[in-house]
């Protein structure tokens, strides 16, 4: 599978190593607008292109690649207001577009954990509920991409308000990533968490989501893979 990388930060050399180890080709790698309108060609010639940038420029790598015609799997966060707008064009452009706030196989795990807990706690108002997310001080977004799906999660599945689910943002060192949700009442406390070791689960994850990816049309998530 042809392979381009749309920012080619931290991410983007673990997203390279990882789809070098599965026998995959990378076609270019664009780390800023001015090189993606040098690069388009390439992009347009990839299989699927693979995209962890900044928030500020993630909706517009997405429009352009849609434009190209090239699926896109993009893993930034902090661009979901566009989401809609993005949904819609690629949906009218008979394009392909995966996204995640975490593509980590564990955290998506985690992520289906923290449904089920929350269905359980519907009857349990005596819990209040909280969840904090820790990153490297290099993360420009807060909260996290993830601790905003868990906290969406558990205002959908347990009847709470987001008002009622406080997020906690950390940030510290090179920390990859850990977020817990913790239930707390006075006899008794539950928590989960999801901590990352690296960046390999979730380049692995976007690898993983690539090859699906490729040849399809339409709007996936990583729901859609597991």
């Amino acid at each position: 599978m042809k392979i381009a990388i749309i920012g080619y930060g931290k991410m983007g050399h673990a997203v390279e190593s990882a789809a070098l180890r599965r026998g995959h080709t990378i076609v270019c790698t664009v780390d800023n607008p001015a090189e993606f309108e040098a690069k388009s060609e390439l992009v347009r010639q990839a299989d699927v292109a693979i995209e962890f940038s900044q928030p500020a420029v993630a909706a517009g790598n997405i429009r352009r690649c849609i434009e190209l015609g090239t699926p896109i799997v993009c893993g930034t966060t902090g661009w979901y207001s566009a989401y809609d707008e993005l949904a819609d064009l690629c949906r009218k452009q008979n394009g392909a577009m995966l996204t995640a706030t975490n593509f980590s196989i564990g955290m998506n795990i985690m992520f289906a954990l923290n449904e089920r807990l929350a269905q359980l706690m519907r009857a349990h108002s005596e819990y209040s509920v909280d969840i904090t997310e820790t990153h490297h001080i290099h993360k420009l977004d807060a909260p996290s991409g993830t601790a905003i799906t868990l906290q969406q999660q558990i205002t959908e599945n347990s009847g709470r308000r987001a008002d009622d689910i406080p997020i906690t943002s950390i940030r510290e060192g090179e920390v990859p990533g850990t977020h817990t949700v913790r239930y707390d009442s006075p006899i008794d406390t539950i928590t989960l968490t999801h901590e990352a070791h690296s960046r390999e689960g979730l380049a692995q994850g976007a690898i993983l989501a690539a090859e699906f990816l490729a040849g399809k049309k339409g709007i996936f998530t990583m729901k859609d893979i597991l």
